[in-house]
C-alpha cells in the first residue's frame, strides 16, 4: 500500500460506516420509543399485544424488501449511489414517523389509519436499512486490501453498535426528568426526529467518495478503476490488483447465475443470516428497556441499564475488530456461540425462577458481548467475502434479506412468546446459539488473508475437484 493509501482507504470506510450508524440507530430507536407506542396507539385502539409486536417491529419488513432490491441496485446503479438512495429514505423515515399525521390526519387522536401510515414511514426506513446492511459493507469489502479486510469491514459493526449507544443516550437524554404523558404524547416523537441529523450527514459524505474498483470492472471502466486503485497501491501492486479483478470477471461469463459457483456458498450465506437473527440478539436490543422494567426496574432505571449494555456492545464489538484479522473468523463465531448459550440459558433460568436483580443483568452482559465479539461483526465479514465477484450483488441481496425476514421472525413473535412461556422463550434462543456453533465448525470456510479473487479461485478448484471425483465414481 501506498504511505498515504491506507489513510485513503480508512476515511473511505468511516464514511461508508456512516451507513451502519444510520442502521444501528434507526433498528435501536423503537426502542425507547415502544412503550409510548404501545400508549399512544395500541392501548388507544384497544388492540392485542401481536398488533404492538408488529408495529414495533414494521421497519422489518423494509429491511427484508431493502435487502432483496440491494441485489437489483448494487448492481444497476452501483454501490456508492444505492448507499445515498438509503440515505434519502433513512431521512424521509425520520420526518414522517415523527409527525405520521402531517397533511392527512389530525395530532392526538389516534386512528388505525394513522397507525397503518405510521409502519409504512418506519418501513420506507426500513428499506433504507436494509440497502446499507446489505451494500455498505460490500462497498468496504471491495475497497479493502486483503490484509485489513476484516478490521475494515467489521468497523461498519462498530458503526452499528455506536449508532444503537447514540440512540440510547438520546432517547434516554429526551425522557430523563420528564413526565410519562409527555413522553407518550411528545418525547416519542423526537426520537424519531433525531434521525435526520446523521441521514443528512450520510447523504452528503457520499458525494466525495469514489465508486469501487470492482464495480467499475464490471461495468467496463477500467481507467476509472485504475484511478481508485492508485490511490490505495502503488502502482505495480495497483495495475496487478486491476488485472486479478478482470480475471475474475472475464472468465466464463461475467453475468454468471447464482448457483454457477455451486449451491453450497449460497445456502451457507444465507444460514449465516439466520443463525444471527435466530440466536435472539434483536430481543435484546429492540426490548431492552421493557427486559429490565419487567424484572424490576423502574422506567428510568431500564433505560440506563440499556445505556450500560450499549457500551458493553461498544467495547466488545472493539475486541472482534482487532482480532479478526490476527485470529480468523471461525474461531471468533464459536467462542461467541459458547457465550451466547451460556448467557441465554443464565437468563433462562433467572426469568424462570423470578429471581429479578444484578444477576439477570450480568447473563445479558455476557450474552450480548458474546454476540458484539463474533456473531454481530464477523457474520457481515463473511458475507462480504464468500460470494464471487460475479454472483456478490444477488448472492448478497438474498443473505441479507433471509436475514432481516429471520429478525422480523424473532422481534415481532417475542411479546406473544412470553405470554405463552415466559422464561422458556429465552432457552430457544440458547439453545439456537449452541447449534450455531456446530454449524460454524463443520461447514463454514476460513478466510482472513485472503484476496476476494483468492476465494473466489478457491471456491472454483473445490467445485472441479467434487465435479471430477463424482464423474469418477460414475465411471
Amino acid at each position: 500500500m501506498k504511505k498515504n493509501g491506507y489513510f485513503y482507504i480508512v476515511l473511505i470506510t468511516l464514511v461508508a460506516t456512516l451507513g451502519g450508524l444510520l442502521f444501528g440507530y434507526d433498528t435501536a430507536v423503537i426502542s425507547g420509543a415502544e412503550g409510548s407506542i404501545q400508549a399512544y396507539f395500541i392501548d388507544n385502539l384497544g388492540l392485542s399485544s401481536l398488533v404492538h409486536g408488529i408495529t414495533v417491529s414494521s421497519a422489518l419488513i423494509g429491511c427484508v424488501i431493502g435487502g432483496f432490491a440491494s441485489g437489483f441496485f448494487s448492481s444497476k446503479f452501483g454501490r456508492k449511489y444505492s448507499l445515498i438512495l438509503a440515505g434519502g429514505l433513512f431521512l424521509m423515515s425520520a420526518l414522517g414517523s415523527a409527525y405520521p399525521e402531517f397533511l392527512f390526519f389530525t395530532k392526538d387522536n389516534p386512528t388505525v389509519a394513522l397507525l397503518i401510515t405510521f409502519n409504512i414511514y418506519r418501513i420506507i426506513g426500513g428499506i433504507g436499512v436494509g440497502l446499507a446492511s446489505a451494500v455498505a459493507p460490500m462497498y468496504i469489502g471491495e475497497m479493502a486490501p486483503a490484509h485489513i479486510r476484516g478490521t475494515l469491514v467489521s468497523l461498519n459493526q462498530f458503526a452499528i453498535i455506536f449508532g444503537m449507544l447514540v440512540v440510547y443516550f438520546v432517547n434516554y437524554g429526551i425522557a430523563s426528568g420528564q413526565t410519562l404523558e409527555w413522553i407518550n404524547d411528545i418525547g416519542w416523537r423526537y426520537m424519531f426526529l433525531s434521525e435526520a441529523v446523521p441521514a443528512l450527514l450520510f447523504m452528503t459524505l457520499l458525494f466525495t467518495v469514489p465508486e469501487t474498483p470492482r464495480y467499475l470492472v464490471s461495468k467496463n471502466k477500467d481507467e476509472k478503476a485504475m484511478s481508485v486503485l492508485s490511490k490505495i497501491y502503488e502502482t505495480t501492486m495497483a495495475k496487478a490488483t486491476l488485472y486479478e479483478i478482470k480475471e475474475s470477471f472475464d472468465k466464463n461469463n461475467a453475468k454468471a447465475k447464482l448457483f454457477s459457483f455451486g449451491k453450497k456458498i449460497v445456502v451457507i450465506g444465507i444460514l449465516l443470516s439466520v443463525f444471527q437473527q435466530f440466536v435472539g440478539i434483536n430481543v435484546a436490543l429492540y426490548y431492552a428497556p421493557r427486559i429490565f422494567e419487567s424484572m424490576g426496574a423502574g422506567k428510568d432505571a431500564s433505560m440506563f441499564q440499556t445505556i450500560i449494555m450499549g457500551l458493553v456492545n461498544v467495547v466488545f464489538t472493539l475486541i472482534a475488530i482487532f482480532t479478526v484479522d490476527k485470529f480468523g473468523r471461525k474461531p471468533l463465531l464459536i467462542i461467541g456461540s459458547i457465550g451466547m448459550t451460556i448467557g441465554m440459558f443464565g437468563v433462562a433460568g433467572m426469568a424462570y425462577s423470578n429471581i429479578i436483580g444484578v444477576g439477570t443483568l450480568i447473563f445479558i452482559i455476557i450474552y450480548t458481548a458474546s454476540f458484539m465479539m463474533s456473531w454481530g461483526p464477523v457474520v457481515w465479514v463473511l458475507i462480504a467475502e464468500i460470494f464471487p465477484n460475479k454472483i456478490r450483488g444477488q448472492a448478497v441481496a438474498i443473505a441479507v434479506a433471509a436475514q432481516w425476514a429471520a429478525n422480523y421472525f424473532v422481534s415481532s413473535t417475542y411479546p406473544a412468546m412470553m405470554e405463552v412461556s415466559g422464561g422458556v422463550t429465552y432457552s430457544i434462543y440458547g439453545t439456537v446459539s449452541l447449534i450455531s456453533a456446530i454449524f460454524i465448525w463443520k461447514f463454514v470456510p476460513e478466510t482472513k488473508g485472503r484476496s476476494l479473487e483468492e476465494l473466489e479461485q478457491i471456491l472454483v478448484n473445490s467445485r472441479k475437484e467434487k465435479i471430477q471425483s463424482l464423474k469418477t465414481k460414475v465411471s
